[in-house]
C-alpha cells in the first residue's frame, strides 16, 4: 500500500560529475553503488490545474535510465533535463480506480506556452520549447518538478493520459512507452515501401517491442534480429522473427552479403538488410547496423546511443541513410496502447517486479542479465521479487 499521509518513497537521481564521470570510465566493472540514486521520503506531488494526481502501479528501467546512472548518456543534453528528479517513465498508473498508460513528453502546451512550429503540426517530442518556460526542463521521470514513476504518486496532464481496458494485464501496459517508441521506429524502417529483409540489433525492451510492431503493422518480410542471451532468443521468436543470430557476421550472411577483408581491422561488406533497427545504442551496434545495411539502405538508430567512435564511411561510400527517434508524437503513442489489446504475451518481456527498497538488486540483475525486463512496484513492500504474472490464456 502507498505511505500514508502526505509524503511518499521515492528513488530520486542527485547529479554528480565525479560519479557519473567515474562510472562512465568503469562501464561494466562501475558498482551499484556508485550511481547517485536514493530512496528518500519526498512530498507527493500536487497537480496543477489540467493535471492528475495518480497511484503507480509499476513503472519500467529503461536504457537510457541505465545510461544515465552509469555515464554512458551524453553530458550535451543536460540542458534539456533537470535534477534532481524522481526517475522512471515507463508508467502505468491508476486514478479514480482507472489504470492509465501516461505519455512522458511534455511539450509547450504542458509548459502554458504557445505552441511552437513542431506542436503545431502534431511533432510535439520536437518541441523547440522544453527547456523554456515555467516548469523545469525534461519529460516526466527527467524532471526535478515532475517526479517519474520510480515513487509512489506522478502528476501528468490529463491529456497525457491513456485509459487501459481490462484485459491489458499491467506487465504488458507498462510496455506502452517503449512500444510507441519502436512503433515510430518500426516506420521510419518502412517509409521506402516494405523491405525484404530487415534487421534489428538488440533484444531489449524496445528490440522485443520492435519486433512486435513491425509484424503488428504489417511487414511480412524476413524478420532477422541480433540476440546474444537465451531468454532474448526465445522472446524473439514469439514476437515474430524468423532467424535469431548471435553474431552481426552470421546475419549479414544470411542476408546474401558478401564479405571483403580488409588490410586493417574487421572486414568490409557489400550487400545486407534493406533496413536496420538499432536497439541496443552502442558504439559497436551503430557500426554493426551501418555495415549491415545494404547500399541505399536505411539505419534506425532507437536506442540511445550518447557519445561514441563511428566509422562514417558506410553512410557516404556506400549512402546507407542514418535516422534516430527518441520518442514519439501523441498520436503515435495514443496507437501504441490502442495496439495492447492485440499483442497477447508481449508482458512476458517484463521478467521480475521490485520494491523501490531493492533498486540496487534491481540494478545487479539487469546489469548482469538476470533479468530481460525489470520494473519497479512502488506500492511493494521490501522482500524478495516477484515474478511477472503469467498472460492471461
Amino acid at each position: 500500500m502507498p505511505t500514508a499521509g502526505t509524503g511518499m518513497q521515492a528513488l530520486r537521481y542527485h547529479v554528480s560529475v565525479p560519479r557519473f564521470l567515474l562510472a562512465g570510465a568503469l562501464g561494466k566493472r562501475a558498482p551499484v553503488s556508485l550511481p547517485s540514486l536514493r530512496l528518500e521520503r519526498i512530498e507527493r506531488p500536487v497537480p496543477p490545474p489540467g493535471w492528475q494526481r495518480l497511484a503507480v502501479r509499476l513503472s519500467g528501467v529503461c536504457g537510457s535510465d541505465l545510461g544515465l546512472l552509469f555515464g554512458r548518456n551524453s553530458p550535451r543534453l543536460s540542458p534539456f533535463f533537470s535534477f534532481p528528479a524522481v526517475l522512471g517513465h515507463e508508467i502505468v498508473a491508476e486514478v479514480e480506480g482507472s489504470r492509465v498508460a501516461i505519455n512522458p513528453v511534455l511539450a509547450c502546451a504542458d509548459h502554458g506556452l504557445e505552441p511552437c512550429s513542431h506542436c503545431r503540426r502534431g511533432d510535439d517530442h520536437l518541441c523547440q520549447n522544453i527547456a523554456e518556460g515555467p516548469r523545469a526542463p525534461g519529460m516526466i521521470g527527467y524532471n526535478r518538478d515532475t517526479p517519474g514513476g520510480w515513487g509512489e504518486f506522478v502528476v501528468a496532464p490529463e491529456r497525457r493520459l491513456h485509459a487501459l481496458p481490462d484485459s491489458v494485464p499491467d506487465e504488458r501496459a507498462v510496455l506502452a512507452e517503449p512500444y510507441a517508441v519502436a512503433l515510430r521506429g518500426a516506420r521510419m524502417a518502412l517509409e521506402r515501401g516494405l523491405p525484404k529483409r530487415l534487421l534489428v540489433i538488440g533484444s531489449g525492451s524496445i528490440g522485443l517491442s520492435a519486433i512486435a510492431a513491425l509484424r503488428h503493422v504489417g511487414f511480412a518480410g524476413e524478420l532477422h534480429v541480433l540476440a546474444r542471451h537465451a531468454p532474448q532468443r526465445e522472446a524473439a521468436l514469439a514476437l515474430g522473427a524468423d532467424q535469431v543470430h548471435g553474431d552481426v557476421k552470421d546475419a549479414s550472411a544470411a542476408a546474401g552479403a558478401r564479405s571483403y577483408r580488409t588490410r586493417i581491422g574487421p572486414p568490409a561488406w557489400r550487400g545486407g538488410f534493406d533496413a536496420v533497427i538499432d536497439a541496443a545504442g552502442t558504439a559497436s551496434s551503430l557500426d554493426a547496423a551501418a555495415w549491415a545495411a545494404r547500399e541505399g539502405g536505411v539505419v534506425v538508430l532507437l536506442g540511445a546511443t550518447g557519445s561514441a567512435r563511428h566509422d562514417f564511411s558506410p553512410h557516404w561510400f556506400r549512402e546507407v541513410e542514418l535516422r534516430g527517434s527518441f520518442a514519439y508524437r501523441a498520436d503515435d503513442f495514443a496507437e501504441a496502447v490502442s495496439h495492447l489489446s492485440s499483442l497477447p504475451g508481449l508482458e512476458a518481456i517484463v521478467s521480475r517486479r521490485y520494491a523501490l527498497s531493492d533498486y540496487r538488486v534491481l540494478l545487479a540483475d539487469v546489469r548482469t542479465r538476470r533479468v530481460l525486463k525489470a520494473v519497479f512496484e512502488p506500492a511493494a513492500g521490501p522482500g524478495p521479487r516477484r515474478a511477472a504474472r503469467p498472460a492471461p490464456s
